[in-house]
């Protein structure tokens, strides 16, 4: 018998196997994990993605070179210059050379001029800045809109949940490039009469296009908000806190406002982020039509056009304004891809 508990290949159980673990034992099993919040947790999960951070930094970079490099550049993306037209980058007009010839100091053109003598690399950091001030305007408009329509349909339910998604099923059919042409006809006599009383100017420079592109942005663009805020919405109703927060006798409107929406933040920055890049496109894609800011007030989509006719000669007109697009609309797509990593719960990696 000895021998067959001392055999390794024998299947019996030995008294030892049961010896009761001793205090060191048991504290070698104990894996004790530092509490932190959902905030910090995310943050540094996010921290660990480095593309997510590489996207982060070059929408940093584009951020300062389109809305602070302009204020000191040495051109304004409005300035004429006779003699400079269609100059190639780094490319000096004859009145220029002469005026450095003479000693004086002159800022090259770093991407030329367009056609008509304007510095082109002024009018595709001002294109940016514009197009991302309208990506990051639209997403907050549908950020507010959305959530808070998609919220009142999720807690309530029953016969207001179905009239209200009804509506957003309804505003998914609605084309709308045609109801920016419309709105930017119907709009442009009033705001020209509008933008003439003090304090309104800026309303001049962007126009009735542009104007009429974020009441689109505002009427149409938050069913898919609305929507992920619902389903989250019809979740979370069914909590522990919100059962007591009816039994201590807060209102609907607090419910909603101070406790679901709230827990809802995660998602509702993950989808913010995406719709950045989706707003901007749409704008680029209306400017490139003619249905964006009016003359001489630039945009990428706008640029992009006007390069169209002389792309076989002056190809880096296009490649310019294309490229910066290409790279703002990546980068906050990676960007949106890894806040989602970091923050939705499902996705955490144990």
């Amino acid at each position: 018998m000895e021998e067959i508990k001392n055999n390794p290949l024998s299947l019996q159980w030995s008294l030892e196997d049961f010896t009761p673990a001793s205090v060191e034992d048991k504290e070698s099993l104990v894996f004790m994990r530092e509490s932190v919040s959902f905030w910090k947790d995310g943050l540094h999960r996010f921290r660990k993605n480095k593309i997510a951070m590489s996207a982060l930094f070059i929408v940093f970079l584009i951020t300062i070179c389109c809305f602070l490099v302009p204020s000191f550049y040495p051109y304004k993306y409005e300035q004429q210059m006779k003699g400079s037209e269609r100059l190639a980058p780094m490319q000096y007009s004859k009145t220029e050379q002469k005026q450095i010839d003479a000693g004086e100091k002159v800022f090259p053109h770093l991407l030329g001029t367009d056609q008509n003598g304007r510095d082109y690399m002024i009018r595709v950091l001002v294109g940016g800045r514009v197009s991302m001030t309208v990506g990051l305007v639209a997403s907050v408009l549908i950020l507010v809109i959305g959530s808070i329509f998609g919220a009142i349909a999720g807690y309530f339910g029953g016969l207001v949940d179905m009239i209200m998604m009804r509506i957003v099923d309804i505003i998914y059919t609605v084309p709308d490039v045609l109801i920016i042409i419309l709105l930017a006809q119907t709009l442009k006599f009033p705001l020209e009469a509008l933008a003439s009383k003090p304090g309104f100017a800026w309303m001049q420079k962007l126009g009735s296009n542009m104007i009429s592109m974020f009441i689109v942005f505002a009427l149409l663009y938050w069913v898919g908000m609305a929507r992920i805020v619902r389903s989250q919405i019809m979740v979370l109703k069914q909590s522990e806190y919100v059962t007591a927060a009816k039994a201590l006798g807060a209102g609907s409107g607090r419910i909603i406002f101070k406790h679901l929406i709230v827990n809802c933040i995660g998602t509702l920055i993950v989808t913010t982020t995406l719709q950045i890049p989706s707003s901007i496109f749409t704008e680029s894609f209306l400017s490139f039509l003619g249905l964006g800011v009016q003359a001489p007030m630039p945009s990428l989509g706008s640029l992009a056009s006007a390069a169209l006719n002389g792309f076989q000669t002056y190809p880096e007109k296009l490649f310019a304004p294309a490229f910066l697009i290409f790279i703002i609309i990546l980068s906050f797509n990676l960007l949106g891809d890894g806040l989602r990593d970091a923050f939705d719960p499902k996705l955490k990696q144990q």
